[in-house]
C-alpha cells in the first residue's frame, strides 16, 4: 500500500468503471426514490382548462351589483348554463369556469342567495386559474437522471403517467469479516462485539436508491472469506465487504477477491479514516473492500460506493457539496485528507461547521448528527477557527 491515491483519483477509477445498468417500466405507487430513465413531456396543459381559484361565483366582471343565480359548477361537474350579463354561477375551487365567465368573486365578499346574490365591482380575470398555467402541452417536466421525490410523483400524475421508466435499482450484497461479530439480540461472550458495519452498511445501501440484495458475516478463515464472496458475486451487481482488506494475518479479503477473478483497480487512499479501502471488478460487477472500522467504513462508502450506485442508475454521481467555516481549530495530518464528521448551522457567517466529536475511527458515535465530512487537505499544523472548508453534504 505504498502507493497511496487521493480521494478524487479513487472517485475517478470507481466512476471509470461503472456502466449504467438497464431500465424498467416502473408503476407511480412504486417509483418513490427510483431514478427516472427518460424525459417526461406533457401531452396536456396542467390545469387542462381556466378554473376556479376560490369557493365563489362565476360571472361577467363588472361593477357593484345583484346578479341572478342560474346554476352551479362543482369540481368535475362543470355547469350546463353560460353566464350572460346579470347572472353568475356557484362554483367551487378548482372547478371549470363557465362559458362566458371572465371573473370569479369569493363567496364571502358577496351577500344574499341562493337565487340572488349581491357582488361588489370585480375586475375581468380576477381568482381564474388558466389553462396551462402551470404546464404547458409538449413541456417537458422532469428529465432523465432525476432522482424521484413526492413533488417529481405529484407533476408526473398530474400529466396523467400511471408509470414511469427507470433505471434499475443495482443489487449489492453487504458482508461483514470477523470472527468477534456478534448478530445485535444474541448474548456477548469475552472477546466479542455486536455487528454494526452491515447494518449501517445496509442502510447506506438502501438510502442511496439500490436493492439488498443480501447481508452476511464472514469468519476470518480463507475458505469461509472466499465462499462468502463467491456466492456475492453470483447474486449481485456490487459487492461491499467490510474488513479483512488490510495487511493482518486475518484479513483474507483481497487474496480471495483475486482468486475469484476480481480485478484490483486500486488499494490505498491518502485518507483518514479509510486508508485500506479496495476496489475493483469482475467483469460489470463492482467489488469494494472497505474498512472494518464503523466510522471508516460508513465514510469510505459515501465517498466511493454511493457514487458508485449513483452512476449505476444514471444519476448524478456527486453528492451536493457546501462551504463553511470551521467552529473550532482542527489538526491536520501531514500525509492524509481527513473526512471530518460536522454538524451544521447558520450564523451571519453562512454554514458553521463543529465536529460531531471525537474523530476515531471505531467511534461509531461520530456519526450521529453529522450533516457533512469536512475535508480537511493534508498539512502541517491546523486549520484555525473561521477558515473556509468544503464540506460533502451526508
Amino acid at each position: 500500500m505504498t502507493d497511496l491515491i487521493s480521494i478524487a483519483e479513487a472517485r475517478r477509477r470507481v466512476l471509470e468503471a461503472v456502466t449504467p445498468l438497464g431500465e424498467e417500466d416502473v408503476p407511480l405507487e412504486h417509483a418513490l426514490g427510483r431514478v427516472l430513465a427518460e424525459a417526461v413531456t406533457s401531452a396536456i396543459d396542467v390545469p387542462p382548462f381556466d378554473s376556479s381559484g376560490m369557493d365563489g361565483y362565476a360571472l361577467i366582471a363588472g361593477p357593484k351589483s345583484e346578479r341572478e343565480v342560474i346554476d352551479e359548477a362543482r369540481a368535475g361537474y362543470p355547469a350546463s348554463e353560460a353566464v350572460r350579463p346579470g347572472a353568475a354561477v356557484r362554483i367551487s375551487t378548482g372547478a371549470a369556469l363557465p362559458d362566458g365567465a371572465d371573473a370569479v368573486v369569493p363567496v364571502e365578499r358577496t351577500e344574499g342567495g341562493p337565487v340572488r346574490v349581491r357582488v361588489p365591482a370585480t375586475e375581468a380575470g380576477a381568482n381564474i386559474r388558466r389553462a396551462g398555467e402551470d404546464i404547458r402541452s409538449g413541456e417537458v417536466v422532469l428529465r432523465a437522471g432525476t432522482v424521484l421525490g413526492a413533488a417529481e410523483l405529484g407533476v408526473a400524475a398530474s400529466v396523467g403517467r400511471a408509470s414511469l421508466r427507470c433505471a434499475l435499482r443495482p443489487r449489492v450484497a453487504v458482508l461483514a469479516t470477523g470472527d468477534e461479530l456478534t448478530p445485535p439480540g444474541d448474548p456477548l461472550t469475552p472477546g466479542r462485539i455486536y455487528s454494526s458495519n452491515s447494518f449501517a452498511l445496509s442502510a447506506q445501501v438502501e438510502r442511496a436508491g439500490a436493492a439488498l440484495a443480501g447481508r452476511g458475516t464472514v469468519p476470518d478463515t480463507p475458505d469461509g472469506t472466499r465462499e462468502a464472496i463467491r456466492e456475492a458475486l453470483e447474486a449481485a451487481d456490487v459487492v461491499i465487504v467490510s474488513g479483512g482488506v488490510s495487511v493482518g494475518p486475518h484479513d483474507h479479503v483481497k487474496d480471495a477477491l483475486r482468486e475469484l477473478g476480481v480485478e484490483e483497480h486500486f488499494w490505498g487512499v491518502r485518507l483518514r479514516p479509510g486508508k485500506p479501502t479496495w476496489f475493483g471488478t469482475r467483469g460489470g460487477t463492482l467489488a469494494f473492500g472497505l474498512p472494518g472500522n464503523p466510522v471508516s467504513a460508513m465514510v469510505t462508502f459515501q465517498l466511493f460506493a454511493r457514487p458508485a450506485l449513483a452512476a449505476l442508475q444514471g444519476a448524478a454521481a456527486d453528492a451536493p457539496r457546501a462551504t463553511a467555516v470551521l467552529a473550532h481549530p482542527v489538526a491536520r495530518n501531514p500525509r492524509r485528507e481527513e473526512a471530518v464528521r460536522v454538524r451544521l448551522h447558520h450564523s451571519e457567517q453562512g454554514l458553521v461547521a463543529e465536529s460531531t466529536g471525537e474523530q476515531g475511527s471505531h467511534m461509531l458515535t461520530s456519526m450521529l448528527g453529522a450533516d457533512g465530512l469536512a475535508l480537511i487537505a493534508p498539512g502541517d499544523g491546523e486549520l484555525a477557527a473561521g477558515e473556509r472548508v468544503d464540506v460533502e453534504l451526508l
